[in-house]
């Protein structure tokens, strides 16, 4: 009798012959490590979500193998889920976040990537057409963390040229926790930060893996086309906070979620120049600007949906009768359905006849 597994996830840090597991948190990121193993094995490459030179997203496809950093085959392929990038740690003070997913290689670290295992539609797309869909993204503070990180890497070797980029306008600001002196700051913040990824535009990388698993409509029925998976660079990550910026410095006066994360990934940036490390910890705790830091921001269907259209959003490439071929084993009886779409696999038992 085969036992409970999920489809290419042969070496890991969970056991998924055990409940412990299969639960909530484990799964939206274990689940989605294997459809992209799955994919692979059909020759189906998720969609790519860049930055292009005119600070457009632009879409192409990505390898399960670039994804990864490893063929999904190699036997030295380990997913250690909720880790550390051992890289990352020489670049802050304290500790580096844990990530959802770090690919080893001989113990080496490959990728940090975030998972967002989302719905499609989202309740402020699901009365609209198919091809109108979008999904709710929530972003957390460590994501901004990870993406500082990749983009001081990107410097390492030449600080100074950071350092040139980023100009000595900010050492205006009298007090970097007073959302009043950093306001008037933010638009010099966005124009600073987009020079920053178009110097390197070349060195962009995979950051937030996005499957999307689709509905019909508001149902809890999943479409016969249900699954596929959207990757985002860490460089077109920014457009889900930096372009909102900039239309909401027109109409707040406030500073917002997303202003915030602009004033977080500048700050980070600022501190690696002058002293060669992130605090991070102590620029999210001191730069809360009256926000709970539970998370850096969200944005709707409706503001992600142009970001990621394409025909693949409208008809995902994998169906729900593919489900049994990447929960295997029984799998799906080990579920704890708290959420949508663990509950709907867990009670859709006939996708596994």
């Amino acid at each position: 009798m085969q036992k409970s597994s999920l489809f290419g996830l042969n070496n890991s840090n969970r056991d998924f012959t055990q409940k412990d597991s299969w639960g909530k948190n484990q799964f939206n990121s274990s689940f989605p490590a294997a459809l992209a193993c799955y994919m692979h094995s059909q020759n189906v490459k998720p969609v790519y979500l860049q930055l292009d030179k005119q600070l457009k997203v632009s879409h192409s496809t990505i390898s399960a193998t670039q994804l990864f950093g490893i063929e999904p085959n190699n036997k030295d392929l380990f997913f250690a889920f909720e880790s550390d990038y051992i890289p990352y740690q020489q670049l802050v003070i304290g500790n580096i976040p844990r990530i959802d997913l770090v690919t080893q290689s001989s113990g080496n670290c490959l990728r940090a990537l975030e998972i967002k295992l989302t719905a499609l539609p989202d309740n402020s797309t699901c009365d609209l057409t198919d091809d109108k869909f979008g999904s709710e993204i929530v972003i957390r503070p460590d994501s901004i963390v990870y993406l500082a990180l990749s983009i001081a890497t990107n410097y390492k070797q030449d600080i100074k040229k950071l350092n040139n980029l980023i100009g000595n306008y900010f050492d205006k600001i009298t007090d970097w926790t007073e959302g009043t002196a950093v306001m008037p700051f933010i638009p010099k913040m966005v124009e600073v930060l987009n020079t920053i990824l178009l110097e390197s535009l070349d060195k962009q990388e995979p950051l937030i893996v996005q499957p999307i698993w689709k509905t019909i409509g508001k149902s809890s029925q999943l479409a016969d086309s249900c699954l596929d998976i959207f990757v985002w660079s860490n460089y077109a990550f920014t457009r889900l906070f930096l372009n909102i910026a900039t239309d909401e410095l027109t109409t707040e006066n406030k500073i917002t979620r997303q202003l915030r994360s602009v004033v977080w990934l500048l700050k980070m940036l600022l501190d690696f120049c002058k002293n060669g490390k992130v605090n991070h910890a102590k620029i999210i705790d001191e730069l809360s600007f009256n926000t709970k830091n539970d998370k850096a921001f969200a944005v709707s269907g409706k503001v992600s949906q142009p970001f990621m259209a394409c025909a693949e959003l409208t008809k995902p490439r994998i169906t729900k009768d593919e489900i049994k071929n990447i929960i295997l084993g029984g799998g799906h009886l080990l579920l704890s359905p708290e959420r949508r779409f663990d509950a709907i696999i867990y009670n859709s038992p006939h996708l596994f006849n």
